[in-house]
């Protein structure tokens, strides 16, 4: 949203961080890798498939990307 001043300021995110949607992009994607190499060496042997650690990534990646 536009202010009056015509400055164009995203309000903070929950990162510490100041991000753009880029950076916060990449930090979903590296989030999605590690989580996904996490499961498949302690998780996947107890019969859960990989594509639970997806579907959690992808949600908390788009999580990420909206409001961080």
């Amino acid at each position: 949203m536009t202010s009056p001043s015509g400055n164009d300021e995203r309000k903070p995110g929950f990162l510490p961080i100041e991000t753009n949607w880029f950076d916060r992009l990449f930090i979903s994607v590296v989030i999605w890798v590690a989580l996904s190499l996490f499961w498949m060496r302690f998780i996947e042997p107890f019969g859960l498939s990989v594509w639970f650690a997806a579907a959690i990534s992808a949600a908390l990646g788009a999580y990420l990307v909206w409001k961080g």
